[in-house]
C-alpha cells in the first residue's frame, strides 16, 4: 500500500476539501481523498518515496473493524483505554498550557485546534473537546468513525467542538496532534512523522502514547494481557511494531521535532487503573514540539532508504 493510500485511509473518509496545500483526488462514489504526492509536491523526491512506503497495515484495519461496536463499553475490550484518560488527558492539557498559557476558566484548551490521529470511537477525542479544544478525529476504520459520530452527537457541549468528518488543511493547521496507542499499529513511522509535521503549526505539539520494545513489554502486553488475562483481544499487538523511546525520539528529531518529555506509564490489571512510573520499560507517553518543517528534509534524505525493520525476537 502506498503512502498516498495511507493518507487516503486516514483522511479520505472525512470529506477533506480541496486547498492550496493539500491535493484532493476523487475515489469511488465521488469520495474525496487526500493526495500525499500533492502534499509534498514542493519536494519532487517525495513522490518517489511515497510510491513504495506504507503506514497503515490493512490487517490492523480489519482487526479494528471487528471491534468497532465495542468502543464505548467501558468494561469491555477497550476498558484500559478508557482508564488511560486519567493520565493522557492531563498530560496533553498540562503540556499545552505550558506552551500557550491561555486563561479560559473551565475550558483550558479553548482556542486550540487538535488532531486526534487514529481516534477510534472517540474515547480520547471527547474529553479533549470538553476541555474547550476544537478537535478533529480521524481513523482509517469507517465503522469506528460512525460509532464516534453517533456517541458525540447528543452532547451539546461537543457539537461545535468535535468533528470526525471534515477538514481543510490550509485553514486548519493544528496546535497539537495526538496519537495515542496508534504508532504500534503502523507500518511506516517515518511517513507518519512527516504527516504530523506537515499539519502542525510552527511550535505545535505532538503527543504519543505507545509501548516500548522490551522483553517485559512482550511478556506483559502480549503474553499476559492478550493471551492469559484477555484484557485486550488476542492479536491486537505485534511486538515487532513496538518502538523504544530512544528510537522514537531519534525518528522524530530527524523529522523536525524536539522531544520535550518522556514519561513511563503503568497499568494495574487488578484495579484497572493507570499510574505514572519512573520506568518506560512497558508503556510511555511522549511530548514533542515542531521546531522546523521536517517534511522536505525527511523526503530528501529518505527517498533511497529502505523501510525501517525490527528484529523478530524480544530484546
Amino acid at each position: 500500500m502506498s503512502s498516498s493510500k495511507w493518507v487516503r485511509l486516514m483522511f479520505g473518509p472525512f470529506g477533506l476539501k480541496p486547498s492550496s496545500v493539500c491535493g484532493v483526488v476523487r475515489g469511488p462514489a465521488g469520495r474525496s481523498s487526500f493526495s500525499w504526492t500533492a502534499v509534498c509536491r514542493h519536494v519532487s523526491v517525495c513522490s518517489a518515496r511515497s510510491a513504495s512506503y506504507t503506514t497503515v497495515d490493512p490487517g490492523e484495519v480489519k482487526r479494528f473493524q471487528a471491534l468497532a461496536n465495542k468502543w464505548w463499553d467501558e468494561q469491555g475490550e477497550f476498558a484500559a483505554l478508557h482508564a488511560m484518560n486519567d493520565l493522557r488527558v492531563p498530560f496533553v492539557r498540562d503540556n499545552l498550557l505550558t506552551v500557550h498559557r491561555a486563561h479560559h476558566p473551565g475550558k483550558p484548551l479553548a482556542g486550540l485546534r487538535i488532531l486526534d490521529v487514529g481516534c477510534g470511537g472517540g474515547v480520547f477525542t471527547e474529553p479533549l473537546g470538553r476541555l474547550g479544544a476544537s478537535v478533529l478525529g480521524i481513523d482509517p476504520v469507517e465503522e469506528s468513525i460512525s460509532v464516534a459520530q453517533l456517541h458525540s452527537s447528543p452532547d451539546p457541549d461537543l457539537r461545535d467542538r468535535v468533528s470526525y468528518h471534515a477538514c481543510t488543511l490550509d485553514e486548519a493547521q493544528f496546535d497539537a496532534v495526538v496519537a495515542s496507542e496508534v504508532v504500534e499499529h503502523l507500518a511506516d513511522l517515518e511517513t507518519f512523522a512527516i504527516c504530523c509535521n506537515h499539519v502542525l503549526k510552527p511550535g505545535g505539539s505532538l503527543f504519543i502514547t505507545t509501548i516500548n520494545k522490551t522483553n517485559l513489554s512482550y511478556a506483559l502486553a502480549i503474553v499476559i494481557a492478550e493471551q492469559l488475562l484477555r484484557i485486550v483481544p488476542s492479536g491486537t499487538h505485534d511486538w515487532e511494531k513496538f518502538i523504544s523511546p530512544v528510537e522514537l525520539e531519534r525518528l522524530l528529531e530527524s523529522n523536525g521535532f524536539s522531544v520535550q518529555s518522556v514519561q513511563g506509564m503503568m497499568y494495574n490489571p487488578v484495579s484497572g487503573a493507570w499510574s505514572w512510573s519512573d520506568s518506560t520499560a512497558i508503556n510511555y507517553a511522549l511530548h514533542a514540539v515542531k521546531t522546523s518543517d521536517g517534511a522536505e528534509e525527511s523526503c530528501t534524505h529518505s527517498v533511497n532508504e529502505p523501510a525501517t525493520t525490527h528484529s523478530s525476537a524480544p530484546s
